[in-house]
Order: structure tokens, then C-alpha cells, then sequence
């Protein structure tokens, strides 16, 4: 008897969260006219990164696409377009970047300026050595011996025949084996103190370059996939006014990192000469969040929010990390927008900065809005990124924090979205389940309850927000275009694209329009600042 009265319930409550959420077809439809009739997101694509560019947080073309962006959510009819300023530091370009090898023979080479890379004040001609600097020990065995020099660090890489394909769909068994629940890792302690460690020994590292007065370093820019082409160069340099600044630095092909390599394990002599123009930018220590809202009904003061991080790498146009999320949720509330009837509760998108180096643009709105930590004491734990530090801070929550029914975020490139992490929230599952169910027929079928992260949901759900990233098909991301060369405009699926914003739209409309906020993850009181005396007095 106790048995059945407990499955009934259970099913009673299954049943009422069900009619409680469920899906406002005639409102799916409508979106999905508009998203699949109208799309302008082909076109928000093409302006953002044939138009911009690579977008590094605090540069020039960053700030011009930021504004681009308010200018364009103000002719869509949104409201408070705007740019939210947060502290990041120097901004950087490179105007021009040559290498060449002039002995044994003459040669141009492939080669992108590091980040923050200072400029070479003209063409420099030089020797080229390789040598290890991994540690103190290599530092103090090369003192006195680099001056002058064009210094390349590290070894050759091997290359072996590509064995499978770049392109990755999910498949339906690999959705099935995603929807199983995955005990998260422990942190591992060892593995953050290393972090600390590299990060340290990075900065000891330029100091030495600078003071042994090399002329420039070489690296071999990361290959995505062994077939060659695509490659990475990030950063080297630093944004940060407490931070040397380095040398000029620059990342080569790495088949033609690999051809110097070896001719200099050959005991060749080999020439190379390097040109860097670059220029850093310290007239505004600000970066910029683009901010937008179609305002709500009876639920005004309530929020829900979509975003992406609108900044990338400066090696490629930056159109799948991140043009493309971008472009979806710009056409995601220019759809809501068109469709012409207005959400009970505001709908707010954000494109973010500063997403690159640490998810620095989110986590200072999150900050500034609704939940702020104090910095650690320790500063060896100042200096970890905020997701990685271990000593934990009292968590003081702003009034705002108590209107946020949800945040949305997609930040895995062109790709569909097949589904959503419930970020270990059980109570949201059940309606993610019944909005998808319309969508099936577009892909978009999977709910997980397992987290994923390094991207702009975390600082929500960090402070218990319910914060959200889609599951998305991963295309060539991982395997060619994730902070390389590639990663322009052709890379881009327009079918794909179109896709993810219908189901944005679709997601962020049920949740601006249903009775209530989305349910949230239970906060742990030990996370939160104790009550002075004056407030535990007025309770």
C-alpha cells in the first residue's frame, strides 16, 4: 500500500510538472517560420567576421564589432542597447608578421605573431638555435649564450597519416551514451599546483628572454589534425600591467617549424629573418560587453538571458569560437523580435568579452549583477583563474540574483544543437524533456544531467544560477578550426546555424513565458556570507 501511494505520487507530481510546461506550440511554429523563412544569420556571419575580423579582447576590431553588435540589436527594435565596461587591461594588434629562412636557402615561411607580442622595430636577421627552456635548470645552463639570437623552442613533431575523419555529428548511440549520468572527477590537487607552477615559470621565462636579450622566439604553432594546414597561436605576451612583456614571438606552420628543427639538429646553420609590427593599446584599460533586451509584460522585473562570447584569437576571423554562438543569438532575439508579441518576462542577451583569457567578461557582469566573492587571501590563489582556485570565499548575493530564471549559451561552433546539459540540476530535466520533444524532428533530442564547462554558463552556475549550455555538434571544431587559421567564414554550416537559433528562441521563449522562475540547484549556506548583526536583529 505504501508502495503504490509512493508511485502515485511520484507520477501525480511527473504529471504536474508536464501540464505545467507544456510546450506553446503555436508559438514553436511561428519561430520556427521565422527562423527557417527570414534567417539573417548567414548575414550577421559574414559582416562579424569578414567585415571584423579576429576579435582579441581590448583591440580595435573588438571594440568596433562590440558596437556594431548594440548598433544592430538597436535597429532590430531592442531595448537598452548598450556597452557594459568591465577592467581588463592593455589591448593589442598586428599590423604585419614575416618570417623567412635565408640560409641555407631562401624560403618564406608561414608564421602569426603571439598575442601581445612586442614588435621586432623592423626586419631582424639573425641566427636561429634550439634550445629547451622548461625549468630554472635550463635557464641557468643557457645564461649568456642567447643574445642576439632567434630562438626556437621545442622539438620537432611527428606527423602520422589522419586516420579518421575532421568532421564529428553525434551519432543516436553516442546521444544515448551521453544522457547517462557521469560522476564528475575529483579536483585534482596536484594537477592545479602545476598550473600555478607553469604559469609562475612563464613569467620568469619572458623576464629571462627579455634580460638575455634575444632577438625573438619561434614556436610551432599547435597542428589541430596530423593532414597539416591548420594550426594554433594564441598568446605569449601579456595584457596585464604587472607581467613582463616578453619578446616578439611568433608561431610557425609546424612543417615548417619541423624543417628548421631538423636542419639545426643537422648542425645546418640556418638564418631566419622576422618582422613584427605590432601596436598595444593603454588608452582604455576597459573591455566591453554588448548588452540588449526585449522587454517583458506582467513579469517584467524577471529575467531570463542568452548569451556568447563575441571575442576570439586574432589567427583566424574567429567564426566557429565564437562568431558563430554570436550570430545565433542575435538571430535568435531578432526572431522573438519579429514574431511581434511580447514575453511575459524580459529576455536579455549578452555577448561577451574577455572569454578568451578566463571568461573574464562574464564573470564581472555576473559579478556586477547578481553574486560577488571577495578575492582569496592567498595569492597564490589570486593568481589561479577564478574556476580554478581552491580556497573558497563567502558568496554575497544582490538582489538581482533573485530575478534570473535562467542563462543559455552556446560556445561549440557551427554545429546543431542536439540537446542540453542540465548541469546536475534534476528538478530542470523534466521541462528541458518536454520543450525538446517538439524539436526532435530537428535534431535536438538529448537532455544530460551531466555539467560541462569552460564557457560563459559557469560563472552563473558558480554563484546557483541556473546557467546552460547546449549540446552541440562539433563539426571540424576540435579537429580543425578551434583557434586556427581555419577558423573563417567558410567553416560556417548555414543550415546549422539556423537550427541552433530556432532552438535558442524556442528555449528562452518557454522559459520567459511559464508561470514560474526555473527551478535552481539547492545552495550550499556555507557559500554564503554570514548575516551582520543588524540583519540577523531585523529577522
Amino acid at each position: 500500500m505504501r508502495k503504490t501511494a509512493i508511485t502515485i505520487a511520484v507520477c501525480f507530481f511527473a504529471a504536474f510538472v508536464f501540464a505545467a510546461d507544456t510546450p506553446d506550440l503555436t508559438m514553436q511554429t511561428r519561430i520556427r517560420q521565422e527562423g527557417f523563412r527570414n534567417s539573417k544569420v548567414m548575414d550577421y556571419a559574414q559582416q562579424l567576421t569578414d567585415v571584423y575580423g579576429g576579435r582579441l579582447t581590448g583591440s580595435p576590431n573588438m571594440k568596433n564589432a562590440s558596437e556594431w553588435a548594440r548598433k544592430t540589436f538597436e535597429e532590430m527594435g531592442l531595448a537598452n542597447a548598450h556597452l557594459e565596461p568591465f577592467k581588463f587591461g592593455k589591448g593589442w594588434t598586428a599590423e604585419l608578421c614575416t618570417v623567412r629562412m635565408m640560409t641555407p636557402e631562401v624560403e618564406q615561411l608561414y608564421g602569426i605573431a603571439h598575442a601581445w607580442s612586442p614588435a621586432t622595430n623592423g626586419a631582424i636577421r639573425a641566427k636561429a638555435v634550439k634550445v629547451k627552456l622548461e625549468n630554472d635548470e635550463d635557464l641557468e645552463k643557457q645564461k649568456g649564450k642567447l643574445t642576439g639570437a632567434i630562438v626556437l623552442l621545442g622539438e620537432a613533431k611527428e606527423f602520422k597519416p589522419q586516420d579518421k575523419a575532421a568532421l564529428e555529428r553525434y551519432d543516436e548511440k553516442e546521444l544515448e551514451s551521453l544522457s547517462e549520468y557521469a560522476i564528475p572527477a575529483a579536483r585534482d590537487a596536484a594537477r592545479l599546483r602545476e598550473f600555478g607552477s607553469r604559469r609562475a615559470f612563464r613569467r620568469k621565462l619572458a623576464k629571462f628572454l627579455m634580460d638575455e636579450k634575444v632577438a625573438a622566439i619561434i614556436d610551432g604553432g599547435q597542428n589541430m589534425t596530423d593532414s597539416g594546414g591548420s594550426f594554433r597561436v594564441q598568446a605569449s605576451g601579456t595584457w596585464r600591467d604587472d607581467e613582463p612583456i616578453g619578446i616578439p614571438a611568433i608561431g610557425i606552420a609546424p612543417e615548417h617549424y619541423n624543417r628548421l628543427a631538423r636542419l639545426i639538429d643537422k648542425k645546418n646553420d640556418v638564418e631566419l629573418e622576422v618582422n613584427v609590427q605590432s601596436t598595444f593599446y593603454d588608452q582604455d584599460l576597459n573591455s566591453y560587453n554588448t548588452i540588449a533586451e526585449l522587454p517583458g509584460t506582467d513579469k517584467k522585473n524577471e529575467v531570463v538571458m542568452l548569451g556568447a562570447h563575441l571575442d576570439s584569437w586574432h589567427t583566424g576571423t574567429g567564426a566557429t569560437d565564437n562568431g558563430a554562438g554570436s550570430v545565433v543569438m542575435m538571430e535568435a532575439m531578432r526572431i522573438l523580435k519579429a514574431i511581434g508579441v511580447a514575453p511575459r518576462r524580459t529576455i536579455r542577451v549578452a555577448l561577451w568579452a574577455g572569454e578568451e583569457e578566463g571568461l573574464l567578461g562574464s564573470r564581472a557582469y555576473v559579478a556586477d549583477h547578481f553574486a560577488s566573492r571577495p578575492e582569496p587571501k592567498d595569492p597564490a590563489q589570486r593568481d589561479l583563474p577564478a574556476a580554478m582556485r581552491t580556497e573558497k570565499t563567502y558568496l554575497t548575493l544582490k538582489p538581482e540574483h533573485a530575478k534570473l530564471s535562467g542563462y543559455f549559451n552556446v560556445d561549440n561552433g557551427t554545429g546543431k544543437l542536439r540537446g542540453i546539459y542540465a548541469q546536475d540540476n534534476a528538478a530542470i530535466a523534466p521541462i528541458f524533456t518536454q520543450w525538446l520533444e517538439p524539436l526532435h524532428d530537428l535534431g535536438a533530442t538529448t537532455v544530460t544531467m551531466r555539467n560541462t564547462g569552460s564557457t560563459d554558463h559557469v560563472p552563473f552556475d558558480d554563484v546557483g544560477l541556473p546557467g546552460f549550455q547546449f549540446i552541440q555538434d562539433e563539426i571540424e571544431y576540435n579537429t580543425r578550426t578551434h583557434h586556427t587559421n581555419w577558423d573563417t567564414y567558410e567553416r560556417l554550416q548555414r543550415e546549422d546555424l539556423m537550427q541552433a537559433a530556432v532552438v535558442v528562441a524556442t528555449f528562452v521563449w518557454e522559459t520567459a513565458n511559464r508561470n514560474d522562475l526555473l527551478p535552481r540547484k539547492p545552495m550550499n549556506p556555507a557559500d554564503l556570507a554570514p548575516a551582520t548583526p543588524a540583519e540577523t536583529k531585523k529577522k
